[in-house]
Order: C-alpha cells, then structure tokens, then sequence
C-alpha cells in the first residue's frame, strides 16, 4: 500500500486547529483559549503572528501537526466551505476534525509499526487494519461519525497496546 503525505498544508485548511482546539497559558500558550473559540491572533485563516509564534510564547502552535486532517476536512468533507461563512459549520467541523486527526493518526501509527521487529501475524493484523481504515477513501461526515464511533479505533489502540506490551524491555 502507498503512504498517504500526512503533511500538513495550511492554505488548504479554514485554520481549524485556531478555532476548534482549546489551550492553557503556559510554558507553550501565551493565554487561555476554549475550544470552539478563534484564537485572538487568527485573521481570516491565517495566523497573524505566525512567523513570531515561538517568541510571542506559542510553541505549542509550532509543534502542533494535525497530519493533514484540517485540509482533508475542510476540502473533501466540506467542499471548501468554511465555519467563517457559514457559522452551523462550526459544529459539524468540529466533529469530523476530530474523527479525522484520529483516522490519520491511527493511519500514522500503523505506517510507523511496520518499522518494528513485528511477528508474522502481527504485520497480518497490521495490514488488516490499515485496509479497514481505508484512509484514501473521500470521507464523508457520517462515515467519519461511524469511523470514530466504531470499533476500528479500539482495535488499532488494543494492537498498539499489544505491540508496546511485547516489545517492552522487561525490569
């Protein structure tokens, strides 16, 4: 199977991540902000400070990488639509952002355990699972929906788990 680029492109995405996640002030967030709520540095899609986001106190907005979801989001589920012209789609990106980092993530962790020293049936299940992902089908929100509701993201955690449990150095 082909690698899907998981890379984030930005231009392609409504800024999801400055809207829909929330975080503290702190070491890596120069304020508080609540999920559902731009940040205050957002202009149109666009962060206003980006070139400065690490001195400006914002390094969690530099090591954020949502491998790709908000632009898969936004392009093939929304058709390009965006929560700033439409504020109901706030809500429904929302979900689908969500489902879809996970779908991505998953996809990502799987990618990355072929790498591992894995028995033979457990590059079977590995497979088996990056199959049922079905990662390059255009999502839609329900499939989305049914995806994060489904068993698939237990059955990659329970293999993940699995994996770390056998391969784990023993104290």
């Amino acid at each position: 199977m082909a690698e899907l680029d998981l890379t984030p492109n930005c231009k392609d995405c409504a800024a999801l991540c400055c809207v829909l996640l929330p975080f503290d002030a702190g070491e890596a967030f120069g304020f508080d902000k609540a999920g559902g709520e731009p940040c205050r540095h957002l202009s149109g899609h666009a962060c206003a400070i980006h070139a400065g986001l690490a001195a400006a106190g914002f390094g969690g907005c530099v090591r954020y990488d949502c491998l790709g979801a908000g632009q898969r989001v936004v392009q093939e589920v929304f058709a390009g639509k965006s929560w700033r012209d439409d504020a109901s789609l706030l809500a429904p990106m929302d979900a689908a952002f969500r489902a879809m980092r996970r779908l991505h993530e998953d996809h990502a962790l799987l990618t990355s355990a072929a790498r591992l020293p894995l028995l033979a049936a457990e590059e079977v299940e590995r497979q088996r699972l990056l199959t049922l992902l079905n990662i390059r089908q255009t999502p839609t929100e329900a499939g989305l929906v049914a995806f994060e509701t489904g068993p698939l993201p237990r059955a990659v955690k329970a293999f993940i788990a699995g994996l770390k449990a056998r391969l784990r150095p023993h104290r």
